[in-house]
C-alpha cells in the first residue's frame, strides 16, 4: 500500500473509532438516565476503580454492602426497610452503569493510544484527540463527584453536579462527532462549501438554545421537578404560576433551585427551541450556498424537536413513567447530536 492509501486507511479507522465512541457515549447517557429513574444511582456508596469491577461475592459480602447502603442518607431515610434481595436489584443497575463506563473507557483509551504512538493523527487534530481522552477521564471523576453529593446528608445528588455530568458527556459527544466529520471532509467527502454567515449564525443559535434547554432538563431531573405538575399547557390551572414562583432569592437562584420555576422554564424553553428549529429549517431551504446535507440535518432536527416536545408533554401528563421519561432523555441526546452535525456541515471547508 502506498503512502496515500495508508493515510486514507488510517483516517477511515479513526472515523469509525470516533463514531463508535459517539454511539457509546450516547448509550452511557441513556443508561445513566435509566439508573437515575430507577433510583439506583446511590446504591453503591464506594468508588473502587479496580475491585469495583466485580459485584459482592457470597452472602457475607452482600450483607456488608447492604449495611453500608443503609448507613447512607438514602438508605437510612428512604429505604430503611429494604431487604438484601431488593438492594441487589438496584445495586446491579448502578454496577452495570459503572462497568459500562469502564468498558467504554477502554474503547476510548486503547485505540487513542495506538493512534498517538503510530503518529497517524493529523497534526491539526492531535490536541482534539488528546482532549477526548482527558475529557473521558474527567467524566469518570464527575460521575463520582455527583454521587458523592448524595452520600453526605441528603438522599439525592446535587442537581448542579448531575447537570454538569450530563453536559460534560454531551461536550465529549460533540467533540467526537465534530472530529469524525472533519476527517471525512479531509478525505474529500465534503462539499468544500462554507455556508453563508446568516446560516451559520442560525445554526449556532439553535445549538446554544438546545444546550440551554438540556441544562434546564438536567435541573428538572436532579430536582425531580417533572412531577410538580401533571397538566399541560397550564400549571395549577394557570399559564404562569406566579404564586409558586419567586420564592427563592435572589432571582437567579429561583430560576435554578425552585422546582416550580425550573419546571415552568423547561416547558417554555421547549417551545422556543421548536420555533427556532422551524425558522432555521425554513431559512436554510431558501438561503443560497447552504450544503444539501446541512439542509437535511435541519429537517431531521425539526422532526426530532417535534418528537421531543410530544415526549415531554406525555411525560408530564402520565406522571413521569420510566420508559417515556427515558425516551425523552434519549431523544434529547439525538437532538443535540443532530444540532452538532448541522453546525459542522455549515462550517465545512
Amino acid at each position: 500500500m502506498d503512502e496515500t492509501g495508508r493515510i486514507a486507511s488510517d483516517r477511515r479507522r479513526m472515523r469509525r473509532w470516533l463514531y463508535l465512541c459517539s454511539g457509546l457515549i450516547a448509550l452511557m447517557v441513556v443508561v445513566g438516565g435509566y439508573t437515575r429513574l430507577s433510583r439506583a444511582g446511590l446504591s453503591i456508596v464506594e468508588w473502587d476503580v479496580v475491585m469495583g469491577v466485580l459485584p459482592p461475592r457470597g452472602e457475607a459480602a452482600w450483607q456488608e454492602a447492604h449495611d453500608l447502603y443503609l448507613a447512607s442518607p438514602e438508605g437510612s431515610k428512604v429505604n430503611a426497610d429494604m431487604s438484601v434481595a431488593e438492594y441487589q436489584r438496584i445495586f446491579y443497575i448502578e454496577w452495570f452503569h459503572r462497568l459500562l463506563a469502564r468498558l467504554v473507557g477502554l474503547v476510548v483509551a486503547l485505540p487513542l493510544l495506538a493512534f498517538l504512538l503510530r503518529g497517524t493523527i493529523p497534526r491539526g487534530r492531535r490536541a482534539a484527540f488528546v482532549c477526548i481522552g482527558l475529557l473521558f477521564a474527567f467524566q469518570g471523576f464527575l460521575g463520582w463527584f455527583m454521587v458523592a453529593s448524595g452520600l453526605v446528608d441528603r438522599p439525592s445528588v446535587s442537581h448542579y453536579r448531575l447537570t454538569l455530568h450530563l453536559l460534560a458527556a454531551l461536550g465529549l459527544l460533540a467533540l467526537c462527532l465534530w472530529q469524525a466529520l472533519g476527517l471525512r471532509d479531509d478525505a474529500g467527502s465534503g462539499t468544500g462549501v462554507t455556508a453563508p454567515a446568516q446560516a451559520r449564525r442560525l445554526g449556532l443559535a439553535l445549538l446554544s438554545l438546545i444546550l440551554l434547554q438540556i441544562t434546564w432538563g438536567g435541573f428538572v431531573a436532579g430536582l425531580k421537578a417533572g412531577q410538580v405538575s401533571n397538566t399541560w399547557p397550564l400549571m395549577f390551572g394557570t399559564w404562569i404560576p406566579i404564586g409558586s414562583m419567586g420564592r427563592v432569592v435572589p432571582l437567579w437562584r429561583d430560576l435554578v433551585d425552585n422546582v416550580v420555576t425550573v419546571h415552568f422554564t423547561h416547558r417554555w424553553l421547549a417551545l422556543l427551541v421548536l420555533a427556532l428549529a422551524g425558522w432555521t429549517w425554513w431559512r436554510l431551504r431558501s438561503v443560497a450556498g447552504v450544503p444539501p446535507d446541512a439542509r437535511r440535518a435541519a429537517g431531521l432536527l425539526l422532526a426530532l424537536v417535534l418528537l421531543q416536545v410530544a415526549l415531554g408533554v406525555t411525560t408530564v401528563l402520565l406522571g413521569v413513567p420510566l420508559w417515556v421519561a427515558l425516551a425523552h432523555q434519549a431523544t434529547a441526546v439525538l437532538l443535540f447530536a443532530t444540532a452538532v452535525v448541522l453546525n459542522q456541515r455549515l462550517r465545512q471547508t
